[in-house]
């Protein structure tokens, strides 16, 4: 719901438990007032008051009242150049060459539903009363820039979504240096500022650290989200935790080149900004032409961290993820990559599909190495035609194999990115993202296809679409395995060279949803050496995402840990493989938590290893809808314990949950107590192992005692309860 108090010239977005109120104040200033906790009233005009550095804070000569200054004030949105000295959300270089900009208050509009920012992806909604849309337009009387920040308030999930949009109403040339998504000022420094970091093969591990005054902050600009950092943040306040205490989540639905980016200053306020990395960004704006951001989530919770993942996680579940896959159950796949790596043939193929088959698996999904002349790494890409030598008689002889043993078949592309040592090069070295008189770096033997051009982006879609019209092909994995350098397109003129980034970004998502257009039935996975690209741009065109290229079952717990913080199972793509650290059914208990596969020979396994794939096999479909759709509770965090850790599923109705433990390190003579969560207490839980009865608040206050359970390294146990 959003209000408008004409009398006080106050704005108000209320979600189902929180509230965000925007105040108008004298020469039409937007100041942020209060985002927190939902509140009944709205008078909270004191909010504003900031002192000021009576010299050094400059004023609006027409503002009597002292103690107001943009150097200290609440900004709703910040700007450059006009007396805030802090870090700053938009910048607009005007036909002057200055970069001062002042953005005042002109009108606003309330309405229900929720605007597309197509041909950026973005959160939608299932139906109009869902949300309602709060657009503010404002200007910059000098130099004609209109500046509308657009917010939806969900009603029934506490989240709120934020964009602008910049529209050039003059009659001159302007470029746009900084356009952040969203702009949030909170009247404390009280928080420890929580993001995730990582490597390829290592990535969204959690790290906290005490905000201090000055600026912090993460950023890409690799031309992707990247592995090293992911485009989340929270502002976690002292004192809360994992399930009480304010939380705030922040998350930019984008998939290039970010920035999010915290200033506390000296009187001990916190400024946050999320969107576009302005390194290397700018954007000519002719007159009449508009720029629309990405767009951010917020999301806050009074009851910590795991309140706030979980509401992200619903959220995204019912309004970001698409197509058929958002409620139709996936498929479980066998993978051929690490049981083949570019070492297979049809028939090879066909017998892993086969041994998958008599386990009870769905799908074969053959990885790279199909195409062209490719038996390594450094040729082919480009070049999307059946190596016949590999596969004779071409891709349908192989399906129709497949398909003839009740199985569905995937294919492996990486649509970006060009050899150097293919057809496609040949034909056009062009192509390549590349800036004059440079020699263009390589990487993993592979260059990057300029994907900003309609026709390069023509070439990649006839050559799959080709493909994928003729042969019955049910699941792609869209992988992407290096960044930009010397970022460029031959195609763009100088003054609009500093578009490159964001225009790749749009070319990617454009060449994506004509294939989900095209093809709608088709399951997508997205991958980029693994996560480097698991963001919520992804998960609009694809419902899961590769989470790690990293399959051993220890390492994957602080991996999967830290993407729950921001996003859903569903979307964390985790498979069994062959890795050693520990036994099959660890393996299979941490594969659980995500969209469970495999990635392995299945003619190598034992008679041992072969029924406990069974049994996994058969668990997989037992607790699919608890795990999709269920609440994720973490219990035992690897951040904070190195021995060992846990987490669960709750049912919305708190009829049934599913627990897992993990001994990551042994310590000799330890208790092993495990507390659940998320149960109800005045219920009565069956556990499946031993029939036994317990209240829920027994379970959630005493625990569960694992001692005698599980205690060696690598070994892990799972616990079911249904209520009686």
């Amino acid at each position: 719901m959003i209000t408008y108090d004409e009398q006080q010239r106050i704005l108000k977005l209320d979600t189902k438990n929180s509230s965000y109120v925007i105040g108008i104040f004298d020469e039409n200033y937007l100041l942020n007032l209060y985002y927190g906790k939902k509140l009944p009233d709205a008078n909270l005009w004191n909010n504003a008051k900031r002192n000021k550095s009576a010299s050094f804070s400059p004023a609006n000569p027409h503002i009597p009242n002292e103690s107001f200054s943009t150097d200290v004030a609440p900004m709703e949105y910040s700007v450059n150049g006009s007396g805030d000295f802090r870090i700053s959300a938009l910048a607009i270089r005007n036909a002057d060459g200055n970069t001062v900009t002042d953005i005042r208050y002109v009108s606003h509009k309330i309405y229900p539903g929720k605007p597309s920012l197509s041909p950026l992806p973005s959160l939608y909604l299932n139906r109009d009363d869902e949300a309602d849309t709060l657009e503010i337009l404002t200007e910059d009387k000098v130099t004609g820039a209109e500046v509308t920040l657009i917010y939806t308030a969900f009603r029934e999930t506490d989240a709120i979504t934020r964009s602008v949009r910049v529209t050039n109403a003059s009659r001159n040339d302007m470029d746009i240096e900084r356009v952040f998504s969203m702009c949030l000022d909170l009247p404390t420094m009280d928080f420890d500022f929580i993001t995730l970091y990582g490597r390829h093969n290592k990535e969204r591990c959690r790290e906290q650290r005490k905000l201090a005054h000055g600026i912090q902050g993460i950023a890409s600009k690799r031309g992707s989200s990247s592995h090293n950092q992911n485009p989340f943040a929270a502002l976690l306040r002292h004192g809360a935790g994992e399930e009480q205490g304010d939380a705030y989540g922040f998350n930019l639905v984008y998939s290039g080149n970010f920035e999010i980016a915290a200033e506390c200053d000296y009187s001990g306020t916190t400024r946050l900004l999320m969107g576009i990395n302005p390194t290397d960004f700018r954007w000519h704006l002719a007159p009449g032409e508009s720029f629309q951001s990405p767009e951010a989530v917020m999301v806050y919770s009074d009851k910590g961290l795991g309140e706030m993942s979980r509401i992200f996680h619903r959220l995204y579940t019912n309004n970001l993820i698409r197509g058929p896959y958002k409620t139709a159950k996936r498929p479980l796949l066998i993978n051929s990559w690490e049981a083949a790596f570019f070492d297979f043939d049809t028939d090879k193929l066909v017998t892993f599909a086969s041994h998958a088959k008599e386990f009870g698996m769905d799908m074969l999904v053959m990885d790279d190495g199909w195409f062209g002349k490719r038996d390594d790494d450094t040729n082919s890409l480009g070049d999307w035609f059946v190596n016949e030598k590999k596969l004779p008689g071409g891709l349908g002889v192989l399906i129709d194999r497949v398909n003839a043993l009740g199985m569905k078949f995937g294919i492996w592309y990486e649509p970006e990115m060009i050899s150097p040592d293919s057809e496609l090069f040949r034909a056009h070295p062009d192509w390549l993202v590349h800036v004059p008189d440079r020699e263009p770096s390589i990487a993993r033997t592979q260059y990057v296809l300029d994907v900003s051009r309609e026709d390069v982006r023509d070439n990649i879609f006839n050559q799959m679409s080709d493909v994928f019209s003729r042969y019955k092909i049910d699941y792609i994995k869209w992988d992407f395995n290096r960044n930009l350098s010397e970022a460029g397109s031959a195609l763009l003129p100088p003054e609009r060279s500093g578009e490159f980034f964001h225009r790749f970004v749009l070319g990617t998502y454009d060449l994506m949803n004509r294939f989900t257009e095209a093809f709608p039935d088709v399951l997508f996975e997205n991958c980029s050496g693994g996560g480097g690209r698991f963001d919520p741009g992804m998960l609009y065109f694809s419902p899961q995402i590769w989470a790690s290229d990293n399959t051993d079952p220890i390492e994957r717990l602080s991996i999967q840990f830290g993407t729950s913080l921001c996003y859903p199972a569903s979307t964390m793509g985790a498979h069994v493989s062959a890795s050693r650290r520990a036994g099959f059914a660890t393996k299979g208990n941490v594969a659980l938590w995500g969209t469970f596969g495999y990635e392995l020979d299945p003619t190598k396994l034992c008679e041992e290893d072969k029924a406990i794939v069974r049994e996994q096999v058969k668990d997989y479909h037992k607790y699919y809808d608890l795990i999709h759709y269920g609440d994720l509770y973490r219990l035992i965090d690897p951040y904070f314990d190195e021995r060992r850790c846990a987490w669960g599923f709750v049912s919305p109705d708190k009829s049934e949950a599913l627990f897992t433990a993990v001994i990551m390190r042994k310590i000799e003579n330890s208790m092993f107590i495990l507390k659940l969560a998320g149960l109800d207490e005045n219920t009565l839980y069956r556990n499946e192992a031993d029939g036994e009865i317990y209240s829920g608040t027994l379970l959630m206050h005493s625990g569960i005692n694992l001692t005698d359970k599980i205690h060696n390294d690598g070994e892990s146990i799972k616990l079911h309860f249904t209520a009686v």
